[in-house]
């Protein structure tokens, strides 16, 4: 399970996968138009912050939902740069739930019983995050 990441990854695989990854993904802006430059830049902070941190209260709530599934390579939750965790106002973890170079893995991963575990495993996670969320304006 990985969360965004502003001073770097957690590790060398995680760094060398966010880079991979990004290499193919279009990264898109967030535009405050109309505003001051640097108010804009304050606001754009401010909501990442907020967002960083639910991101890992996320990453960290799917961790424990994901381990009674099988063994994880790292039982925390990682950080790296990826884009797709780039949004600035929506909570974003990315899972990667197998390394199909792995065959024992890619073979548990193309069984649907497992798949259902995994599914059932991150909609529980995601259940209990947005169960502890207050509605924000």
């Amino acid at each position: 399970v990985f969360a965004r990441s502003d001073r770097g990854a957690s590790s060398a695989a995680a760094e060398w996968i966010a880079d991979k990854e990004n290499q193919s993904d279009l990264i898109g802006g967030v535009r405050l138009v109309g505003r001051d430059p640097m108010l804009a830049k304050m606001l754009l902070e401010m909501s990442q912050s907020i967002t960083n941190a639910d991101s890992l209260k996320l990453g960290r709530g799917m961790v424990a939902e994901l381990k009674p599934v099988g063994r994880m390579h790292k039982g925390t939750v990682e950080h790296a740069g990826f884009a797709v965790l780039r949004a600035p106002d929506i909570p974003s973890i990315l899972i990667e739930t197998a390394f199909i170079s792995n065959p024992e893995e890619e073979r548990k991963l193309a069984n649907a019983n497992h798949q259902l575990k995994l599914a059932l495993a991150i909609r529980s996670g995601v259940r209990k995050f947005l169960a502890t969320q207050q509605v924000r304006a």
